[in-house]
């Protein structure tokens, strides 16, 4: 696996035909770069509990890109997105530690963000390996791993090494291919398309110009599963190839991609190669419209604050009831059934609190980034959207710390796979149910402490 960097290219252009952003105009000190991250060997792939072997193809690379921005006064940040199905909070937190380091960017403004496709490799830190019972699997992720957290690092260095004076501008259009997939039947909540659901199906882009007027990055974003596959081929799926339409498009610029609050949004129809390049193409599209609507300047000073947040779980189950569990013939369920017993036998009780990562940019009065863990459902964008009215607002969720979907009260509430059912299948973090139901607040609330004036 080697690093490999963009090369710079100029645009020709007719200088009488281009207004050029000047010096003076560029506020910003901004660079990116890029890396391949596909594994060079087979591997076991992420995001299905059926998949039973290893990956055998390559649909499509995987990269890792960063952003570096640095306002007039100084002030530092660096986002980095990449083609895989989370962000463990290890990763996070050794990446952001030496980038500060070395590269005097604050570790809360280092923000981690992961497409979620889930015809990636498998990820996991040496510590949260113990959960799953593959050793080969655990092997392989744990050294793909250690590998991607010094590549993070060094792509992070590529960036701030690119960055040139450059003026940054938000945009903002809509892709409507984002389906609810909560559908309520009878029997509950049913992971189907429900046109009836809320969505959420802004287009924002931040858009970055050196002051000799070359578009260098395009960071856009959209709140949908990247879940238009389930091969067993490595491929970005339509957040990838949204990506490469981009840069296609715009040749030697980087596209990097942002996954929003869409833990129960799916990319609808599924399930075949064309479809994830179509939806890929819609989203390039629509970028490409953001970038035809008036350039709303973005200036500073850049903040950034990153808050530690606790949440808790609903009462956890019993004993009894998880022997109860080892009966159903569900083998999912049996297998966390028996990890949660083992817990309890070791450690003496479950799990009752996970802590967590919220995380917030500001950009003046131009612009709020707000990062969010998990696989956040679409009621948090909307929600904040609503109650920062007064902002000009861009929600990412699956940011900094990837560990269970984070349901809203309603969806929690309701139940379903997003409400709770699917953490039976986490293999990172053992979670022994549902969270409480004031899971929304406690990250909400963390949201506005940070937006805050001081």
């Amino acid at each position: 696996m080697k690093l490999r960097f963009p090369l710079v290219c100029f645009s020709l252009f007719l200088l009488s035909g281009l207004q050029i952003a000047s010096a003076e105009e560029a506020v910003w000190k901004a660079g990116s770069a890029f890396v391949r991250i596909t594994p060079d060997k087979p591997m076991y792939m992420a995001g299905y509990a059926a998949r039973n072997k290893p990956s055998e193809g390559v649909a499509s690379e995987l990269y890792a890109k960063a952003l570096y921005l640095e306002d007039a006064e100084g002030h530092r940040a660096a986002i980095v997105t990449f083609d895989l199905i989370s962000v463990l909070k290890e990763l996070r937190d050794g990446v952001a530690k030496t980038v500060e380091a070395r590269y005097k960017i604050p570790a809360a403004a280092v923000m981690l963000n992961c497409s979620h496709t889930h015809c990636g490799p498998v990820v996991r830190s040496p510590s949260k390996a113990i959960q799953d019972l593959d050793s080969e699997k655990v092997k392989q992720a744990v050294e793909y791993s250690q590998w991607l957290e010094k590549t993070l690092i060094e792509l992070v260095g590529a960036a701030v090494e690119n960055a040139e004076p450059s003026t940054v501008t938000y945009h903002r259009s809509r892709a409507a291919f984002a389906m609810n997939r909560r559908l309520p039947t009878d029997a509950g909540f049913r992971n189907s398309p429900n046109p009836d659901g809320p969505v959420d199906h802004d287009v924002p882009v931040l858009k970055v110009v050196n002051a000799a007027g070359e578009l260098k990055t395009i960071l856009f974003g959209y709140a949908c599963h990247n879940t238009t596959l389930s091969f067993y081929e490595f491929c970005g799926d339509y957040a990838g190839f949204a990506q490469a339409d981009i840069e296609r498009n715009h040749p030697g610029v980087v596209a990097m991609f942002v996954m929003g609050c869409g833990g129960d949004q799916n990319p609808y129809p599924r399930r075949t190669l064309d479809l994830a390049i179509t939806h890929g193409k819609t989203l390039a599209t629509a970028v490409e419209a953001a970038l035809e609507t008036p350039a709303i300047p973005v200036s500073g000073p850049l903040t950034a604050q990153l808050e530690e947040v606790e949440v808790t779980y609903a009462p956890p189950p019993t004993k009894e009831e998880l022997e109860a569990r080892l009966e159903t013939g569900n083998k999912y369920v049996v297998r966390h059934a028996q990890r949660l017993l083992t817990q309890l036998e070791t450690e003496g009780k479950l799990r009752d609190s996970y802590t967590t990562l919220v995380q917030t940019f500001q950009f003046g009065d131009d612009l709020t980034l707000i990062a969010l863990p998990g696989e956040t459902v679409v009621d948090f964008s909307l929600r904040l959207k609503r109650e920062l009215a007064d902002r000009r607002v861009w929600v990412a969720g699956y940011s900094n710390d990837v560990f269970a979907y984070v349901p809203s009260k309603r969806v929690l509430q309701e139940g379903g796979y997003e409400g709770g059912g699917a953490l039976i299948y986490f293999t990172a973090i053992l979670h022994p149910g549902p969270f409480a139901d004031d899971i929304e607040e406690r990250i909400i609330d963390s949201v506005h402490r940070q937006l805050q004036p001081e």
